[in-house]
């Protein structure tokens, strides 16, 4: 008898990831009645439903997802050892999610070395502030700003992070510079919305003593380049990370404050990626890759 389990499993994997049948049909090169089949035989075969099916588009149920995950490990797992054999050099699809203005600004200038080193290796870069979910959203590496939260994840640390309070030359003009922390609650300052909430206790040291200031103001985002340009266009102050502060200030379009009072962050930037996906040899090259470069941040030239 005919094993067809892989083959079930690859037509599945291609539905979830295209969206429907015929773009799976088109990806995989076989006809769209084929996909169909190969579906409902899987179903079967299983006895639950994989899909929610209407006339326009295929959703997946709480089985089809549960299923798709296991079937992205055995699948990349198979693809692993047979790439092995084959070629040494790593090759496919590598899917990447960064924080957008650190993936802007610090990621896309490292990947036409990484792509010129790895020409069989096609990247897809996703940049957001939202935390992406590895599993469901299939990422292969996310890269990570401060605390991590997913102990389930592996990580690689790429460097420091510090944050400095900054504000624009025209944003002093009008309203002054804060003398010390506690002055803060006098400004306007940035702030971050949604799950970064905890960025608006900005930390200090005072007399020795660490110590976190609430801060308040009239702008906020979730967006990380949002808030850099409020502060570049004079809005009000903010905590801003080094890659984006120290260049701003060597520009003049920034200017450091409360540097007395500049607590060191006890944070860093990171990759993170699935334990059963660590060797897989496209994602060790990228992680090996970042880690080199950023071992010595490029910001602190």
């Amino acid at each position: 008898m005919k094993d067809n389990r892989l083959l079930e499993m690859r037509v599945f994997r291609a539905v979830a990831d295209a969206g429907g049948f015929t773009a799976a049909a088109n990806l995989l090169g076989v006809s769209q009645p084929f996909v169909s089949q190969t579906l409902t035989a899987l179903e079967r075969r299983l006895g639950v439903q994989l899909l929610h099916r209407s006339t326009r588009t295929q959703r997946l149920t709480s089985e089809g997802e549960a299923f798709l995950a296991s079937c992205r490990r055995l699948l990349d797992e198979i693809d692993f050892a047979e790439s092995a054999v084959r070629s040494p050099e790593p090759t496919g699809e590598l899917r990447v999610t960064a924080p957008r203005a650190f993936g802007i600004d610090q990621i896309v200038p490292q990947l036409p070395a990484f792509m010129a080193a790895y020409p069989r290796i096609a990247v897809h870069l996703s940049m957001s502030d939202a935390l992406a979910n590895l599993i469901e959203e299939n990422f292969d590496i996310a890269v990570r700003m401060g605390r991590l939260q997913d102990s389930s994840l592996l990580s690689r640390r790429l460097c420091k992070l510090q944050r400095v309070v900054v504000a624009s030359p025209a944003y002093i003009e009008r309203h002054g510079a804060p003398v010390t922390p506690l002055g803060l609650g006098r400004h306007n300052c940035l702030l971050w919305q949604g799950p970064m909430d905890h960025l608006n206790r900005w930390p200090f040291v005072v007399n020795g003593v660490p110590q976190e200031v609430p801060v308040q103001g009239s702008f906020r985002s979730s967006d990380g380049t949002a808030l850099f340009e409020m502060c570049v266009a004079g809005v009000g102050v903010m905590r801003l990370a080094e890659h984006l502060a120290l260049p701003a200030i060597r520009r003049g379009v920034l200017v450091p404050l409360l540097a007395d009072y500049q607590a060191t962050d006890d944070t860093a930037i990171h990759v993170v990626f699935l334990p059963e996906r660590r060797l897989v040899p496209r994602i060790r090259a990228f992680v090996d890759h970042l880690c080199e470069v950023f071992a010595t941040p490029p910001w602190g030239d």
